[in-house]
């Protein structure tokens, strides 16, 4: 072997719902693996379970993620791998929350041994296209992300609610909406499916009838499908990445919030204060005014959420 070989640097995504005594002894062992093993990333904790992302050399996240099903409540935590550069994360980050996703409700969802109670359908990838073969036109997908991530990626004819961070789906659901939607077959997705173990449980509480979720995600449906079935574009990720596509026939869906042009693109605010991103293609980006602050600060995106 050729030990001046370059290492291999991956970034993992999870979430694991289950009940959780002492989130704080969570936290300080999570704290502990995460720094000996020299990886970076955010972990959420909370009485429901474990939310991440984290990366660093191959060896040491597969070192971390033995360990972490070592945990009884983990023990079937499902990885979702993709490949890292070692720059994804500027820090580690490990903190305890309410909700493991900020729908503004802790007391929402309920949560044993076997996840989140009353929650929607899981359909693998396959099972997925299976169902729009069976049901054809009547099946909708039903975007559980925020506005802007759907602007780069979705599915194609999804239902993409106007939502700003995932605070708003209760209101959004209740808002009648969607009413008419109740009746189909509701495919509910998300980036790992995080935000739709919790959705899909909203709109089954609320009389919508048949909820499904993608096992893993788009990111699971985007490594068995790519963009041959009804995927498009890029997806987005919470991580220095901001877009990742599944081939190299990856279609641009997104529009240059300045001249419509197609791009993919997101781009930080210059300002300090401000979290926002802007959607520009390159010509557009290169002008400094059009990286100056122009949002509404008081809006504040999940930048917390990482599936």
């Amino acid at each position: 072997m050729n030990k001046h070989a370059p290492k291999l640097n991956k970034v993992i995504l999870y979430y694991k719902f289950a009940p959780i005594d002492d989130p704080e002894a969570v936290l300080l062992w999570q704290k502990y693996l995460c720094q000996s093993l020299n990886l970076k990333g955010r972990i959420l904790i909370s009485k429901h379970g474990i939310n991440g992302t984290v990366g660093g050399q191959m060896a040491d996240v597969k070192k971390y993620v033995t360990e972490t099903r070592r945990y009884n409540g983990f023990k079937k935590t499902v990885f979702k791998w993709s490949d890292g550069t070692g720059n994804e994360f500027p820090r580690l980050r490990v903190v305890i929350k309410d909700e493991l996703v900020a729908f503004g409700s802790p007391n929402e969802i309920e949560v044993d041994e076997n996840g989140v109670v009353g929650g929607g359908v899981h359909l693998r990838p396959e099972q997925v296209e299976e169902l729009v073969k069976e049901r054809g036109d009547d099946v909708v997908f039903f975007d559980g992300r925020n506005a802007y991530e759907a602007k780069i990626g979705k599915f194609k004819n999804a239902i993409v609610p106007d939502v700003d961070s995932s605070r708003d789906f209760i209101r959004e659901i209740e808002s009648g909406k969607y009413d008419h939607i109740k009746d189909k077959p509701v495919v509910t997705y998300c980036t790992g499916g995080i935000r739709c173990e919790i959705l899909s449980a909203v709109m089954k509480k609320r009389g919508f009838n048949e909820v499904y979720q993608i096992d893993g995600g788009i990111v699971k449906y985007g490594e068995r499908f790519g963009d041959d079935a009804n995927w498009e574009g890029s997806l987005y990720v919470f991580d220095d990445r901001i877009a990742m596509d599944f081939s190299d026939k990856a279609k641009v869906i997104g529009e240059c919030d300045k001249c419509s042009a197609p791009t993919k693109n997101f781009r930080n605010c210059k300002t300090e204060t401000c979290f926002q991103l802007t959607l520009l293609c390159d010509s557009c980006a290169s002008l400094p005014s059009n990286l100056s602050c122009t949002h509404d600060q008081s809006r504040q995106h999940d930048s917390e959420l990482v599936g």
